[in-house]
């Protein structure tokens, strides 16, 4: 009998549609490391990590519009708080030998200042005081933001906001948001989103600033 070799190829050959997610078991931070060299900063490919198993995914159109939107929200809540902040975008966020994300968007609030001139992590940098992910493709892995330590973790994900805070080491789901305690976000921003698809994104962003003007916010 023929003895059959197994095949390995570069993740970076890996062809996959929009909307796919793999997963793949048994991967060590040293070959996590090397794949996202291998992989490069300007990709679609999202990437996620945690106990040992890796998450590859490719955000479909419609996850790239509600997370496009979704960020523009909290840079004119941010603003109208008179805040100043840094965005990260996707950034991806790790804790060697742990675990590794690269969330959908991300802010630096309370640390924007630390952050200014940043162009790259440094290792005693603090994670974003804030993530966002929108769950179209796939389920985010909170595990990944508990070791990475991320305060505060928005999921949307059918037509739902959900906000999770952390607390002694785990994620509790809360109602409202710390960094904006004044504003209904588990209503506002899936209703906003909605009303995007039905009149554009242009014309839902100046109704949801109208809509603020007109408010005690």
């Amino acid at each position: 009998m023929t003895a059959v070799s197994p095949v390995f190829k570069p993740v970076s050959q890996m062809r996959l549609e929009p909307g796919s997610t793999v997963s793949i078991e048994d991967v060590s931070w040293e070959e996590f490391e090397s794949i996202l060299q291998e992989l490069g900063e300007k990709r679609s490919l999202r990437v996620a990590y945690s106990k040992s198993t890796l998450k590859l995914m490719v955000p479909l159109p419609e996850h790239e519009k509600s997370k496009d939107l979704i960020l523009d929200i909290v840079k004119i809540l941010l603003k109208k708080t008179g805040r100043r902040y840094e965005a990260f975008g996707s950034t991806t966020f790790k804790r060697e030998n742990t675990a590794g994300v690269e969330p959908d968007a991300c802010f630096y609030i309370q640390n924007y200042q630390r952050m200014i001139s940043r162009r790259r992590l440094e290792p005693n940098d603090p994670p974003p005081d804030l993530a966002i992910e929108t769950d179209v493709t796939s389920k985010t892995t909170l595990d990944a933001y508990v070791a990475i330590a991320v305060p505060e973790l928005w999921i949307y994900n059918s037509k739902k906001l959900r906000i999770y805070l952390l607390s002694n080491g785990h994620y509790i789901e809360s109602d409202n948001s710390p960094n904006f305690p004044n504003s209904l976000l588990n209503q506002i921003i899936p209703a906003t989103v909605e009303r995007a698809w039905q009149v554009g994104t242009v014309q839902a962003l100046e109704e949801f600033e109208g809509a603020l003007d007109k408010s005690s916010f």
